[in-house]
């Protein structure tokens, strides 16, 4: 027997809504030996909303990798056996995934290596607990809430003299067709310069400046990636048809201002084919 239409709509008036589902929390992995400071960044890290998963070392990590989904790593530089630079250096070139380094060296020589290594940022022992999750934040940003997503205008990628820097893929591909590893930090640079191509872009503008309470070694630290970023596109660009500046360079500094892109930039929109 049927039931009447009017019994029917009620039923479904009363019907619950459709559960929703819950935003997925980001999930960090600490790769630190010391078992007090890794409780003291995961007990810190989970209050703030983070899932937080822990190693003490290396051997499990790319298992974890594989296994989970990782926002970013926090990674010791002094692990036993592999250290982290070396790890930083495999994990960069296997999945480009953010660094945060940890070491205990404050020497300038030291945090130049973990950059170079691949190192999105890094944190000198000791830290105060607010200094490690505004370097996180900061990261964060830059990977995934920054200019790795379309901005309000809807742009998707920036094409320069055959390259082009996609913000949707988060990729660069070379004028040959290759496709460019960069780094997190290297990525949002380069980004930050194509918005403004042609234009002299400050240091402070090209990073966070409250990820470095030391402006100095901030502004080092700027100076390093421009430098990885010149190398790589000097590795893979096209020589003879560049419109480079005096310098000879794609990316020229400018004394005491900052840098600029120098090749003009086309921008293509969501819109657009």
């Amino acid at each position: 027997m049927t039931a009447p239409v009017g019994i029917w709509h009620q039923a479904r008036m009363i019907a619950p809504p459709p559960a929703q589902t819950a935003p997925r929390r980001q999930r960090l992995l600490v790769v630190e030996d010391d078992a007090e400071i890794a409780s003291m960044i995961a007990d810190m890290l989970g209050e703030r909303g983070y899932e937080v998963l822990r190693l003490t070392d290396g051997t499990e990590l790319e298992r974890y990798l594989h296994r989970e989904k990782i926002d970013l790593v926090v990674l010791d530089l002094m692990l036993p056996g592999e250290d982290g630079l070396s790890l930083c250096r495999r994990l960069r070139a296997r999945y480009g995934i953010p660094i945060l380094m940890v070491t205990a060296i404050g020497a300038e020589a030291d945090r130049i290596v973990g950059l170079e290594s691949g190192a999105d940022d890094y944190i000198v022992k000791p830290f105060a607990p607010r200094e490690l999750l505004a370097r996180i934040r900061a990261v964060l940003r830059r990977t995934s809430g920054g200019t790795a997503s379309a901005p309000p205008e809807e742009t998707v990628s920036y094409h320069f003299d055959g390259w082009e820097l996609n913000l949707l893929r988060l990729s660069l591909t070379a004028p040959n067709g290759n496709l460019v590893t960069l780094t997190s930090a290297e990525f949002s640079l380069l980004a930050a310069l194509c918005a403004r191509a042609g234009q002299v872009v400050s240091r402070e503008a090209l990073l966070v400046r409250d990820q470095n309470p030391n402006p100095a070694a901030f502004d080092r630290s700027v100076d390093t990636l421009i430098g990885r970023l010149r190398r790589k596109l000097a590795s893979h660009g096209r020589e003879a048809t560049v419109a480079l500046g005096a310098e000879g360079e794609m990316i020229r500094t400018v004394r005491n201002a900052g840098y600029v892109l120098v090749p003009q930039v086309a921008v293509r929109t969501r819109g657009q084919a």
